[in-house]
């Protein structure tokens, strides 16, 4: 990172690149077109700065094999969905789900069972890839709206994120403040709990108005589902042996590709696919053929081809983070948020502006867990407040809001998942919004309780 003085304010260049991020998206134009204009817009400002363009091209292309692994995770993720889908395995989950879900709360059962598997998984985008899009299609043949049942997944999904020990995002945040798990989980489950507590009810509230389903519908959805694919138990390996691997700690590519595998031989042995048909699926989706044709438009995955915005996105707005950090445009504002820092709970709310200000400008979390992390670690030990009050509140805040926003890379990937945007799951996903309030009122009890003792 080289110090030169920027043509224009460091916040300046970060919000103006938002803009164009945004205008992309009241504009309806591919997203990643808002990213390529800001970095050609923050790209012009360095070099006005006096960096070399050779220097800034270098960044650029550093920054795409940075995420090359990723790039290959997302590629596997469109695929896996196909997969999910054309070895009957979603098919049975529903056609099993449709049955024990009849006078169930669904609402309420699927988000907690969708926060104790993303807790194995240790993976968000992977929870929602697999288990998702099973629980998507029994709440939608339920009759419940899709963009209620995505953003209730996503709240579920992101416990995951949040807390899982799995979780690269909390590996790297207790790397970042050099606090073992045990240490932090400690101190998180003071605002986790509650924020569960509180989310799982208000979704068991919201569930109560779709509990009396159309068990007509159902019972055709079933004999659908019986009719175009082989269900059984045997299945539900697939799932078993994900969290397994999971669970095992196998990075994410090995058990992508493992799934993809099991998934491919099930697809064979069950629903009698052909090499070339699976093939075509994970490259291409997979359309359901059942006669149900309103069932069908719910068996639907874009497999790899599908991702190829998503990589497109990801790529754009890495690239844009490494150019904010290359022109070290991010610390000056971090530095600005420090001053006048003087007591506990204001160091924790500066603490949770900054993660969720970062999360917001670079659409990804790495950046709202690395720089409050660094920076204001020192500030902590000052005023004597633990380290992993500072996890907590970055998990609380910078890390559980990230699918809210349209141009997140987490965002930009579920809506080939699920079909759907951010704007219309959003309004939805309870728990994002929850836990940062719930961990700045139980931080005002702690610290104000703390401050009247001294």
């Amino acid at each position: 990172m080289e110090n030169k003085k920027l043509a224009l304010n460091p916040m300046a260049i970060m919000f103006v690149s938002l803009g164009f991020i945004i205008c992309s998206i009241i504009l309806s134009i591919p997203l990643y077109m808002g990213f390529l204009i800001g970095i050609f817009f923050t790209s012009s400002v360095l070099i006005k700065s006096g960096y070399a363009l050779s220097d800034l091209l270098k960044t650029i292309v550093n920054s795409v094999l940075e995420i090359k692994n990723l790039i290959v995770v997302i590629l596997f993720i469109g695929a896996t969905t196909s997969i999910w889908l054309s070895s009957g395995v979603v098919p049975t989950i529903m056609y099993y789900g449709f049955t024990y879900m009849e006078g169930v709360n669904f609402l309420f059962a699927a988000f907690l069972i969708m926060s104790a598997i993303s807790l194995f998984m240790g993976t968000a985008i992977g929870t929602m890839s697999t288990v998702g899009i099973s629980l998507s299609g029994i709440g939608m043949g339920l009759g419940i709206p899709q963009s209620l049942v995505v953003g209730m997944l996503v709240s579920g999904a992101f416990i995951a994120d949040k807390i899982s020990p799995l979780s690269g995002l909390i590996n790297l945040l207790m790397a970042t403040t050099n606090k073992s798990y045990k240490e932090i989980f400690k101190c998180m489950v003071v605002t986790l709990i509650p924020t569960i507590i509180v989310t799982a009810v208000i979704y068991y509230i919201i569930g109560l108005n779709y509990t009396s389903g159309d068990y007509g519908k159902l019972l055709l959805y079933k004999e659908a589902i019986a009719e175009g694919f082989n269900t059984s138990p045997f299945l539900l390996i697939l799932p078993v042996i994900i969290l397994g691997l999971s669970i095992a700690g196998l990075n994410s590519i090995i058990t992508f590709s493992i799934g993809i595998g099991v998934g491919s031989v099930l697809s064979i042995a069950f629903q009698g696919a052909t090499i070339e048909g699976i093939v075509t699926s994970i490259l291409f989706g997979y359309h359901g053929n059942t006669p149900s044709a309103e069932l069908n438009r719910l068996l639907v995955s874009g497999g790899m081809i599908s991702m190829i915005e998503a990589i497109c996105m990801v790529i754009s707005a890495y690239a844009l983070i490494q150019l904010f950090e290359k022109g070290n445009i991010l610390m000056p504002v971090m530095e600005r948020l420090v001053k006048g820092i003087n007591s506990k709970m204001t160091l924790v709310r500066r603490t949770g502006l900054m993660s969720s200000l970062l999360t917001v400008a670079t659409c990804d979390q790495t950046a709202g867990i690395i720089l409050p992390g660094k920076v204001l670690k020192n500030k902590y030990k000052e005023l004597d407040l633990d380290l992993t009050v500072l996890t907590r509140t970055i998990s609380d805040t910078g890390i559980i809001i990230a699918p809210l926003m349209p141009w997140n890379i987490n965002s930009f990937l579920i809506k080939p998942i699920m079909g759907i945007t951010a704007a219309q799951y959003a309004p939805y996903a309870v728990l994002c919004y929850i836990c940062p309030v719930i961990s700045m009122s139980i931080s005002y009890i702690l610290y104000r309780k703390t401050k009247m003792h001294n």
